[in-house]
């Protein structure tokens, strides 16, 4: 019935999430809200450091990718669990800095970094600029030059891995807007011009395969295929890389059909794959990085929604209609994502009706989920979605001019506020 052990039905038969009342929760902060279990989150951050620490020696750090749910709240959390983090613009970073984040365990990602977001990059001493493509390594050199400084970078890797999973968050086969490929040739040209300018140090290559992957195959295949460049560059130019940056992509559950596998296995045997491939080319086993995002938030958060009208076209379908929508929660828009959806203040009854979830969009493609199992709801009711801590918030957008939600962590029966809820003036704040 829950996607977390964080989420519970309490004595009233309502929803509780990290001991609090979810009922209570939408009535005293409002909804649409966003709930996060901060013991929950910080159990998955302690789960990957102590996988990666028991797996690789030690020698390794895991980074938090920032990009699914980022604030500062989270950023000193993950702070405090000794994490990295890995951040994709200059928001982010921005974000990281003023939450005191350090900035030698902050990783700089992005496709198209502008020169501003270089520059604040080299002017905060980030710990490792992830370099996608050869137009932003001549402009990294040119300014770090200018700033005399010398840039630590990874070169960003297309490992020719076709992960299965939906074409929009797949991202390591040849054809993505992502990084250098291996199969033409391109990476190999990278690491040659990196080696020959002043201003820059290469430290290692970076890989990311693609989002919500069950499976542990491809994550070793990319393993030992970046093991094999690591190899190549060795014997191509005498330069042995020192780290080597596997990304993230494991997989979380959202409904009873995913069956995630647990991180300690992926790191077993990932890492015996990585140190094989060590072995056989006589190469030093590089510090590795993993970037877990989704995997550590996800299933830690629930959106919580008043049910405003609901509408049964008979022989149709019925439709149940929330105080939010794609502006809190693009995925189903975007993806057709899977959520389970229940009333929160009706917990403890079974779900006997079928429902399409509606959004206040003006906008028909604004639904959360369509033919969803939940219990019978009226007016007024609180409907709550699992598993929405990851790409929710972070995804958030003003369309129609809606305010996006607050975010309260919870924790033993405790709730506080992290983000405040956007006010109509919030809105208009830039206009002139």
């Amino acid at each position: 019935m829950f996607v977390s052990d964080c989420l519970t039905v309490n004595q009233k038969g309502h929803l509780s999430i990290g001991g609090c009342d979810t009922v209570e929760l939408a009535h005293q902060y409002g909804t649409p809200l966003m709930a996060m279990d901060e013991d929950t989150i910080r159990a998955h951050c302690r789960a990957f450091r102590q996988s990666i620490d028991r797996c690789y020696d030690g020698n390794g750090l895991v980074l938090y990718a920032s990009k699914a749910f980022s604030c500062k709240a989270i950023y000193r959390l993950a702070k405090e669990e000794s994490l990295g983090v890995d951040v994709v613009s200059g928001g982010e970073l921005y974000t990281a800095l003023q939450a005191g984040f350090p900035a030698e365990r902050i990783y700089f990602h992005g496709n198209n970094k502008t020169r501003g977001e270089l520059e604040m990059a080299l002017d905060n001493g980030v710990g490792r600029i992830v370099v996608d493509n050869l137009t932003e390594l001549q402009t990294l050199d040119k300014l770090a030059g200018e700033k005399g400084k010398k840039a630590d970078i990874l070169f960003r890797i297309k490992p020719g891995i076709d992960a299965h999973t939906h074409q929009f968050i797949r991202t390591g086969q040849i054809d993505s807007k992502f990084g250098l490929a291996l199969e033409n040739g391109e990476a190999m040209e990278g690491v040659k011009k990196a080696l020959t300018y002043q201003n820059i140090n290469l430290c290692g290559m970076h890989c990311h395969i693609g989002s919500q992957i069950h499976d542990i195959s491809p994550f070793e295949l990319a393993g030992e295929v970046m093991m094999g460049f690591l190899h190549q560059v060795k014997e191509q130019t005498g330069h042995v890389m020192q780290e080597l940056n596997l990304g993230g992509g494991f997989g979380v559950k959202y409904t009873d059909e995913d069956h995630p596998i647990p991180y300690e296995d992926y790191m077993e045997r990932v890492s015996t794959a990585v140190k094989a491939k060590a072995k056989e080319y006589g190469l030093p086993v590089p510090f590795i990085l993993l970037e877990p995002g989704r995997s550590i938030i996800a299933t830690a958060g629930i959106t919580l929604y008043t049910v405003g009208a609901v509408k049964e076209i008979k022989d149709v379908r019925n439709y149940v209609s929330i105080d939010g929508g794609m502006t809190d929660n693009p995925r189903y828009a975007l993806y057709q994502s899977s959520y389970d959806i229940l009333v929160a203040n009706r917990a403890n009854e079974p779900k006997d009706y079928t429902a399409t979830i509606a959004g206040k969009c003006c906008e028909s493609g604004d639904l959360i989920q369509e033919n969803a199992s939940i219990q019978k709801p009226q007016p007024g009711d609180i409907l709550a979605v699992q598993a929405t801590g990851a790409y929710n918030y972070s995804m958030a957008s003003n369309y129609n001019r809606i305010p996006r939600p607050a975010v309260v962590f919870v924790s033993g029966g405790k709730s506080r506020e992290v983000i405040r809820r956007e006010s109509y003036e919030d809105l208009c704040r830039n206009d002139v």
